[in-house]
């Protein structure tokens, strides 16, 4: 029997590979639900309304505010005791994800051209194994990553912010840096998965991956919208 409280480096061969099978899985489920959410959102959500998430800056501060309370309630959730919770956790997050990329999507289907979304997919896609592969093939120990994403993030979020409050465009070099901020994510969360998690935490460290994959698509498709636009 699977031993929950057992960290995955120190697990046998065999509970390893069950481990990373459920939460690969879990990623590629979470993926499948936005892309189902988001399909029923852009059927039931009036044009008006996803306009309105667009028409002040205040109100896109508020919606950022209540995605990012939602997200920390959703992870720890997803490392709760019982399972139920857990699911409950990373079904929240998908939601989450799906509201907060609404407008983008919105805009890129129809401004741009639906294509992109599919090509920043697929870019993302290919990004994401690569990274993961690294992390696996290399067992280089990306945990010095750390603070310089946390430092990322607060660089990342006071930018935004100003951005949203002064009116200023960040444009195309932070789209990078974000795509260099998520990329870093993508590395040490894996390593984290691979050394810090248990056995039993597939759900939590399928939300951490989630989530890194979705910040990392969500700067892919700006990149490539603006080279379009």
């Amino acid at each position: 029997m699977e031993n929950h409280n057992l960290l995955v480096s120190e697990s046998s061969d065999i509970e390893k590979a069950a481990f990373y099978k459920k939460t690969y899985m879990h990623v590629a489920l979470a993926l499948l639900a936005f892309i189902a959410v988001e399909c029923l959102f852009f059927r039931v959500v009036p044009e008006e309304a996803i306009i309105w998430m667009l028409s002040g800056k205040f109100i896109w501060l508020f919606l950022l505010g209540a995605f990012w309370l939602g997200s920390t309630i959703s992870t720890k959730m997803s490392f709760a005791p019982t399972r139920g919770q857990q699911y409950a956790g990373l079904g929240l997050y998908v939601i989450l994800e799906a509201v907060i990329f609404l407008p983008l999507l919105y805009i890129a289907a129809y401004s741009v051209g639906s294509a992109v979304i599919l090509q920043a997919a697929i870019v993302t896609l290919f990004m994401f194994t690569g990274l993961t592969a690294v992390v696996f093939l290399t067992n280089t120990d990306f945990s010095f990553l750390r603070s310089a994403i946390i430092m990322g993030g607060f660089i990342a979020l006071g930018a935004i912010v100003a951005g949203m409050i002064f009116g200023f465009d960040l444009g195309l070099w932070f789209s990078i840096f974000m795509v260099v901020l998520a990329s870093g994510s993508i590395l040490y969360q894996t390593g984290q998965i691979k050394d810090n998690y248990e056995t039993g935490q597939y759900v939590g460290a399928a939300l951490q991956l989630f989530a890194s994959v979705m910040l990392l698509f969500w700067y892919v498709l700006r990149i490539l919208m603006s080279r379009r636009s």
